[in-house]
Parts: C-alpha cells; sequence; structure tokens
C-alpha cells in the first residue's frame, strides 16, 4: 500500500465516520437514511453523465451489492436504535476487517503476508476492543432505567439485541467490500462504477419511505434535509475513495486501515453525543494503531 492509498483511505475513514453521525443524529432514522440515499442517488445520476458505463464484466456485481447495501442500512438503521453511535458503530465496522481478510483470501487469492497478517489481527483487536468496553451501557440502558423507574419493566436483553444488529452490519459491510472489490477491477472505471453503485442502492430506502409515509413524508423530510443531504454526499465521496483505493492494493489491508474510522465514531459519539470513551478505549485505540503501522510496513 502507497503512503498516497493510505492517506485516501484515511480521509474516507474520517469522512465515513462524519456521514454516519450525521445520520444517527437525525432521530427518525427512516428519514435519515431517505435522504442519504437519496443524496447519494442524485449524486450518482451526475456522475454517471460525465463517466463512462462500467464493462458488461461488472454488473453482476454492481447488482449483488446493491442489495447488500440496502441490507446494510435496513441493519445499521436497527443498530443506530438500539444503542449509542459510538459503541454501535465500532462493531459493526470492527466486524469486517478480519471477515475480509478470510473472503479475499478465498474470493481473490490474495493472502496477507506475516506483516500484513498480525497487523490485521492487532487493529482487529483494537477495533473490538474499543466497541466491547461497555456493552451494556448506551441509550437502551438509560431508556431501561427510566422504564424501571416509571414502573415499567426493562428489557435486560436489549444491549446484546443491539450488538447482534451491529455484528450483522459489520457481516454485510464485508460482502459488499468483497463484491465491490471484485467489481471496480472487472469495471473499466472506478468512477462510473460508484456513479451505477449509488444510483442502483440509492432509490431503495426513499421508494421504501415514499410507500409507507406518502404525502406526510415531504414534511417530515424539510427540517432535516440539508444535513441528511449533506450524509448522502458525503457517503458518495467516502466510498468513492476507497473503491478507488482497491484498484490499487489489497483488499484486505484497505478494509482494515478503513476501519481506523471508528476511533473517529467514537470520538464524535464521546464529544458530540455525550457518550462515554474512557481508558479502555484509548488503550484499545493504541493497539489499533500499532495493527495500522504493521500493515504499512508490509506495503
Amino acid at each position: 500500500m502507497t503512503p498516497l492509498v493510505a492517506v485516501a483511505v484515511l480521509i474516507a475513514a474520517i469522512t465515513h465516520a462524519s456521514w454516519n453521525a450525521i445520520a444517527h443524529g437525525i432521530r427518525d432514522q427512516l428519514l435519515a437514511f431517505t435522504l442519504v440515499g437519496g443524496g447519494g442517488a442524485v449524486c450518482g445520476l451526475a456522475m454517471a453523465a460525465f463517466t463512462p458505463v462500467p464493462d458488461a464484466a461488472a454488473w453482476p456485481y454492481l447488482l449483488a451489492s446493491a442489495v447488500v447495501h440496502v441490507i446494510y442500512y435496513v441493519l445499521l438503521m436497527r443498530s443506530f436504535h438500539l444503542g449509542d453511535f459510538g459503541q454501535m458503530y465500532p462493531i459493526a465496522r470492527g466486524t469486517a476487517p478480519l471477515v475480509v481478510t478470510v473472503l479475499a483470501a478465498v474470493f481473490v487469492g490474495e493472502t496477507p503476508d506475516a506483516w500484513q497478517a498480525t497487523g490485521i489481527a492487532l487493529a482487529s483487536a483494537g477495533l473490538l476492543g474499543v466497541a466491547l468496553w461497555g456493552v451494556r451501557g448506551g441509550r437502551r440502558a438509560a431508556a431501561d432505567a427510566d422504564a424501571t423507574a416509571n414502573g415499567a419493566t426493562a428489557s435486560g436483553g436489549r444491549p446484546w439485541l443491539a450488538l447482534t444488529a451491529a455484528v450483522a452490519t459489520g457481516l454485510s459491510i464485508a460482502a459488499y467490500t468483497v463484491i465491490d472489490g471484485l467489481g471496480v477491477r472487472a469495471s473499466g472505471s472506478s468512477m462510473g462504477y460508484i456513479a451505477w453503485l449509488m444510483i442502483l442502492e440509492g432509490f431503495a430506502v426513499p421508494v421504501y419511505a415514499l410507500a409507507v409515509r406518502r404525502r406526510a413524508l415531504i414534511g417530515q423530510l424539510r427540517p432535516v434535509a440539508l444535513r441528511g443531504l449533506l450524509g448522502g454526499v458525503l457517503s458518495v465521496f467516502a466510498y468513492g475513495l476507497v473503491l478507488w483505493a482497491q484498484t490499487r492494493a489489497p483488499l484486505a489491508p484497505i478494509a482494515a486501515l478503513r476501519e481506523s474510522s471508528i476511533i473517529v465514531g467514537a470520538a464524535i459519539g464521546a464529544l458530540f453525543f455525550k457518550e462515554r470513551f474512557g481508558a479502555p478505549r484509548i488503550a484499545a485505540a493504541g493497539l489499533m494503531v500499532a495493527g495500522i503501522g504493521l500493515m504499512l510496513h508490509a506495503g
């Protein structure tokens, strides 16, 4: 991995955490992902007018990726509904790198060397450490405390339901990472691939929202439209950088380096959503940085 590719992936990581935070900050998650998806689709349409149509070999990957991305959006909405941003985001992102490493070895023939394998393992351990610290905390625990105080029954299993949703989100991330890594290499144009991917995946949630909210949807969208559409633009920029990087470096190190976004996500959670960070997460972040150093040494 060259320094230019590494910088691009790190910028993508920061941008990705930012758009996820924007989406989480909109209380109605269906509205949030309607705007993110719709904004991404509009960007895709604009890009498609100035970029080549992907080669025929890339279209099976595009269609499969669009389906997986919709599943990812649904799982991510569920995760954000159930738990804190600073915890759900790290768990979702931290699950992906090791799964991508296995899938890339099986389907792409990219077997990491000793440095990369050690770095990926350390980075993933650090990521999961950030995620799993305080798993019983968060908005659901606070809601349960309020419910108990008011005489209602607390939902004691909710933290683990949130964890399950976040891990499932991570598996969907690993799936579309490998699918898109193969597809963008077969496309002949990374910009064309990202344009059509945004078009195919972006309209699914808005169409569903329109079906269930109908005439009320426009009025509900108006107060949060600028934030949500900004999230959509940032999502296109972040994933476009990742797809470009996947044409120039192996999938597994890119996946692991990209997940440095969880440190940004945890910091955003602490600063803007008043969620806990604490010494255990700082130690886990140090472990992740050491792992990234080993991955870049291999490049």
